[in-house]
């Protein structure tokens, strides 16, 4: 989260698999929750209810769930461990309707040994869907875990792989 030097602000937003709260300062987004689902979210009552400088991501996510972007151009805030941040700047280079597994992250950060670590930390990640966790699975291809269930994230993968259109 922010030092305290920064003031949050929030905005939540309807999308096709759920209201989405985002949540960011000047410097950018922070975090992206799921208002519904295992790992729901509520504003932190320090943060300020304010759309405006969430216009770019919120544009981009309806792009997205239309099926007419595959990558996000944000200014990210991503706020965690250094092995965190590292397995998260992975994540974002999965190409959109591709999945790896946790195995592939733990080499990729230079540890084979770490994959319940990096399990972990894509469990943590702070701003899913544009941080893409949802493209990792199980090394034997199984879907496993997701912040916004497991349905979810198969309508965000059948998404990608033009499967499903969602909007």
């Amino acid at each position: 989260m922010a030092n305290g030097m920064t003031a949050l602000f929030y905005t939540q937003i309807e999308s096709p698999i759920g209201p989405l709260l985002l949540a960011g300062g000047d410097d950018g987004l922070h975090e992206l929750w799921f208002v519904e689902g295992r790992r729901k979210k509520k504003p932190n009552p320090e943060w300020q209810e304010n759309a405006k400088p969430f216009a770019a991501a919120i544009k981009q996510l309806r792009e997205y769930f239309a099926g007419k972007r595959e990558d996000f151009d944000l200014p990210l805030v991503l706020n965690g461990t250094p092995f965190q941040v590292s397995v998260w700047r992975n994540l974002q280079r999965i190409p959109y309707g591709k999945t790896v597994s946790y195995l592939d992250i733990a080499k990729k950060v230079g540890n084979p040994k770490a994959v319940r670590a990096v399990g972990l930390a894509n469990g943590s990640n702070p701003i899913p869907i544009i941080v893409p966790c949802h493209r990792v699975i199980g090394s034997n291809g199984s879907l496993t875990g997701f912040g916004g269930g497991l349905p979810t994230k198969q309508k965000l993968l059948a998404l990608e792989s033009r499967q499903l259109r969602l909007l």
